[in-house]
Order: C-alpha cells, then sequence, then structure tokens
C-alpha cells in the first residue's frame, strides 16, 4: 500500500499580499533608477568626450583623437605628411618553425623591393629582427597566413608621406624618435609636435598640383637630355611663397635607404652654382639706378674681346659690332656687360649682391641652407667677371628671390613654404626703384621674343626671362664639357605675379636638343611647359591679345639687310 503525501497550497494573509506586492514594485524601481543612472553616466562620459576629447585624449594617450605629431598639407588642404597607426612585422629566430629558406622566398615575394637573402639573414640571425616597417595590411595578411608563430606584427606610430616622392625635399622626414631629419618636418618640429597645436594641420605654400607639374617636366628633361640632375622653383613675386620646389634625383621619405643618401640633399637650397648670364639683367639694372645705363640706345663695343691684365673677357657668339642695352641682353653678351659694370665700379656692384643677399645663406625656413661662394676680393676684374655670374656662386632660390625683386617693382623679400595671409607678407627692402623695374619687365619680356629665350615662349601668359649657360668650375678652371643651364623667368609681364626657375644640371646636346647644350635650348622648353601646365592652377588665364609694350624698344634692335 503506497501512502502519497500531498504539499498543501502556500497560505498568504491579505496583509502578507499586499506587502509582497510593495516590496517588489520598490524593486523595480531600484532597477529602474539604476538604469536610468546608467545612461546618464554613458551619455555624460560620450558628450564629455565629444567636447573635451582632444585634451582627454592627449593627457590618457597619444593615439586618440588627436595625432601625435600634426599633419602636413599643401596650401588647399592636401595631405601631405600624417602619422598613422602602422603594421609592423618582426621575427623572433628563437621561436622560428619552418625551414628559413622557404620563409625567406615567400617573405620576398610578399614585399618584392627586398631580397629573399636578405630576409634569410634576419630569420637566422641571433636576434629579434625588424622585417618590414609600415606594412600595408594586405602584406600584413600574407605574412599572417604563413602559419608562422616567430613573426610578430606589433603596431607603432609612423609617418606616412601620401603622395610618395612628391615635394620629398621641402617635406623631408622623420627620424626614429619621431622628430623631424630634414625639411619642414625638421623646421616645424616644435610646432607639429606642441601638444596644443598638433590638433590643426600645418598648412604649408606649396600648391601640390603645380608641384607635381614642375617635377614631371624637369623629369621629362632631365631623362631625354640624359643630365645628371635638374631644379626648379616657382615664386610668388609679391609675398615669396613657394609654390613648388623641385630637386632632381628625388627620394621617397615613406622607404629610407642608404642609397637615397645622395638624393636627399636639396639643389635649389644647398647646392652652389655660378649661373652665369642670369645675372646680367640684374647688373644692367642697378646700372640704370646708379645713372650708368642712362639710355637705351647707347651703343659699346662688342667686336674684339675685352683685355684685361692678362686676361681676355669674351662672348660665346661675338656679333662683331656695337651693341646697345637691348641688344646685349638679347644676344646675351659677356663683353658689354662687363664694360658697364667696370663703369659702375666695385662698390655698387658688391651693394647690389649684398642686398640681394648672395653674401648670405637663402632666406628660407629649411635648414638646409648652403652659404655662397663670395668673391675673396673686389678688384676690377671680379667687378667685371661677377657681372655676368663667372666668379661668384649661389643657390638657384638666391637667384628666384633677386627675380622677384627686379620685377615686383624693385622689393625683395624672404622666401617661404608656410602659406601666408595676403597682405601679411615681410616688408622686405628696397634693391631696385620702380622704374628700372618697369623698364626690366619690359627687356625681359624682349629677350624671349627676339633674343635667346625664346623657347619660353608660352602664347597669352607674357613670360619673360633670361638664359644662363655656364660651365662648372674644375681644378681651379673651369670643366667645358661640363654646363649647368639656367633659364629664370617671370610670368605674365605686364603684370608680374610667379618667377619660374629651371635649371638642368650638365645636359647633353643630343637629338632632343637639337645637339645644343645650353639653356635656350634645354632649359627654355621646361619653363613655356611649366607655364602653360601650371599657369592656370596658379589662376593665370592666357591672353592672346594682351602682351608687354615694347614699341620704343624693337626700333633699336638692329637687323640684317633683307631681315624683317
Amino acid at each position: 500500500m503506497t501512502t502519497l503525501v500531498a504539499r498543501p497550497d502556500r497560505v498568504r494573509l491579505a496583509g502578507q499580499r499586499q506587502q509582497a506586492m510593495v516590496t517588489a514594485h520598490q524593486r523595480l524601481m531600484i532597477l529602474m533608477l539604476l538604469f536610468i543612472a546608467a545612461i546618464i553616466v554613458i551619455g555624460g562620459r560620450t558628450l564629455a568626450l565629444g567636447i573635451f576629447g582632444d585634451d582627454r585624449a592627449a593627457q590618457h594617450n597619444g593615439a586618440g583623437l588627436i595625432p601625435v605629431r600634426a599633419d602636413i598639407v599643401d596650401r588647399n588642404g592636401i595631405p601631405l605628411a600624417r602619422t598613422i597607426d602602422a603594421y609592423s612585422v618582426r621575427v623572433v629566430p628563437s621561436r622560428v618553425m619552418n625551414d628559413p629558406r622557404r620563409l625567406a622566398a615567400e617573405l620576398a615575394a610578399i614585399f618584392p623591393d627586398d631580397t629573399a637573402d636578405s630576409f634569410y639573414a634576419k630569420i637566422t640571425g641571433k636576434r629579434p629582427a625588424l622585417l618590414r616597417r609600415r606594412a600595408l595590411p594586405d602584406q600584413v595578411a600574407a605574412v599572417n597566413a604563413l602559419g608562422e608563430i616567430g613573426f610578430e606584427f606589433p603596431r607603432e606610430k609612423e609617418r606616412l608621406y601620401p603622395q610618395h616622392t612628391l615635394a620629398a625635399h621641402v617635406l623631408g622626414f622623420t627620424g626614429a624618435d619621431g622628430h623631424g631629419v630634414i625639411g619642414m618636418e625638421n623646421a616645424l618640429d616644435a610646432r607639429l609636435s606642441d601638444a596644443a597645436l598638433r590638433g590643426e594641420p600645418a598648412m604649408l605654400s606649396i600648391d601640390s598640383r603645380v608641384q607635381a607639374t614642375l617635377e614631371s617636366e624637369l623629369y621629362t628633361a632631365m631623362i631625354n637630355l640624359e643630365a645628371q640632375g635638374a631644379a626648379g622653383i616657382i615664386l610668388d613675386v609679391e609675398s615669396g611663397e613657394v609654390l613648388a620646389m623641385a630637386s632632381l634625383p628625388v627620394f621617397n621619405p615613406n622607404k629610407l635607404n642608404a642609397g637615397s643618401n645622395a638624393a636627399r640633399k636639396n639643389a635649389v637650397t644647398y647646392n652652389l652654382y655660378e649661373l652665369g648670364s642670369t645675372f646680367k639683367p640684374l647688373t644692367i639694372g642697378k646700372a640704370m639706378d646708379v645713372g650708368v645705363v642712362t639710355s637705351m640706345s647707347r651703343r659699346y663695343d662688342a667686336t674684339q674681346p675685352l683685355k684685361v691684365g692678362r686676361f681676355s673677357l669674351r662672348d660665346s657668339h661675338n656679333m662683331g659690332r656695337w651693341l646697345n642695352v637691348p641688344e646685349t641682353l638679347i644676344h646675351s653678351s659677356n663683353v658689354v656687360t662687363a664694360q658697364i659694370a667696370d663703369e659702375m665700379g666695385q662698390a655698387p656692384m658688391e651693394r647690389l649682391f649684398r642686398d640681394l643677399g648672395f653674401d648670405e645663406r637663402p632666406k628660407i625656413e629649411l635648414s638646409e641652407r648652403a652659404f655662397p661662394l663670395w668673391p675673396r676680393s673686389w678688384g676690377r676684374l671680379t667687378t667685371m667677371t661677377t657681372s655676368y655670374g663667372h666668379g661668384i656662386a649661389v643657390t638657384p632660390l638666391h637667384l628666384a628671390s633677386a627675380y622677384a625683386a627686379l620685377v615686383n617693382g624693385g622689393i625683395w623679400r624672404p622666401a617661404t613654404l608656410v602659406k601666408t595671409e595676403r597682405g601679411s607678407q615681410p616688408e622686405g627692402h628696397r634693391v631696385f626703384s620702380e622704374a628700372t623695374s618697369a623698364r626690366m619687365r619690359q627687356l625681359l619680356r624682349l629677350i624671349v621674343v627676339e633674343g635667346t629665350g625664346k623657347k619660353a615662349d608660352a602664347p597669352g601668359f607674357r613670360v619673360g626671362g633670361k638664359t644662363g649657360s655656364a660651365e662648372k668650375p674644375s681644378g681651379g678652371g673651369y670643366a667645358r664639357h661640363s654646363v649647368v643651364s639656367t633659364f629664370v623667368s617671370a610670368f605674365p609681364m605686364d603684370n608680374p605675379r610667379y618667377v619660374v626657375l629651371a635649371m638642368i644640371d650638365e645636359p647633353k646636346g643630343n637629338a632632343y636638343s637639337s645637339g645644343q647644350r645650353t639653356a635656350g635650348w634645354t632649359a627654355a622648353p621646361v619653363v613655356r611647359n611649366v607655364v602653360m601646365r601650371a599657369g592656370p592652377m596658379l589662376g593665370v588665364i592666357p591672353d592672346a591679345g594682351r602682351d608687354v609694350d615694347l614699341s620704343d624698344l624693337t626700333p633699336l634692335l638692329w637687323k640684317a639687310k633683307g631681315e624683317d
């Protein structure tokens, strides 16, 4: 017989049931209050991050909402340098499980710019080694897919240059400590590292579109002319802002190696050159201001070399006749320019070069600036030879800033790679009178229309400028087969806005240049192409109906019989 025991239902009195309902209600209310409080805390934290995120991130984590180093951008906001979270690939040799030879071959396939032997040496080394810095995500995934536990993928802050080699000499690069080594990375290091400022990008004066144009045209000329190198600059004649600065060959700041050391030298600010006949307009301008040249029609004897002691000063192309000032510049006469300088004397010539900064490093933010080769003494011969660019060596930037003063009304201002607000440029100082500057604009335009600069003429842009082809100094003399060809110009010459300088280092006289090495055939065409491509980007629209008034100068030019 089985006995069943049944549990009776719990009996609640009316008061107990009411008390239980009250307790449950209280617990529910507490839960609701806790939930609401959590929402308030989370919302408040989110709001705080939104308002104060930059400062708090900077305090607690440099990789927060603001970068550990400010971005660098061009004048239009295009990124040129920024700090990113990047992956590296590292190997710990003691933990490697697979065949090192096979791993090295697979790594070389993933990173084809390095060799299997190089990877093998690191994989079999005694210490952990870095296989790759700043590896791309797909490269990291490919290495990870190899399944080797000896590989690690640490994340670190990396300085990235998204435009690769563009403006490399302007930007420079950072070192292992994250600070700038050369270029504007070095010049602006304090500003880029300042916690209070690094949330805002540093804006350069460079226009990346114009920079790419200048680099492209210089590179094409350098390759076609089989030259050692090339350099160029585009400068705002009023503000001194550098719109483009190029030095070739280039280097990639994203991937530095020992082989790129020589290419890191900025030819525009650090290399010194005797820039030859490009100095002649500067000399003529000074002669006008001191009253030595008072008439464009006065003629000087250019029928034979000019003897100074045991030296003879010659023209590369002897015209065999007397020349006036416009003809002197058109035909680039050393003999006449030297006569004019001799008539001026040493003091005005030396004063001119000092006023143009030729006795000191070029004025710009970069630390990579060379000190000019200044004459040891200023005797009569030095005065005469420096007048046409021999016996004194400066950087291309020195020359570009001098031409800006020559055409902008006579005011010299330092160059800058930082974007400036309109009207905030430095005062500068006067080097040429306004009247002389106006006359020089005519003469520079005449050189392009009638003289050695014809191949620089860009239709509708009213280019004016001067050629300069100088032999390189060598062994106490000059190397006849080593020429530096330079064309320095401004446009539009009726109201100059920009100086454009192009220099080709040791061009070969080949089919591309019709066998010629001089600037009129090598550097002048580069300027024409740059102006035609970059002019509209800079707001200069070609106008074939406008030009500089040369009506008082062209009648002074001698023409052979039967020549129109």
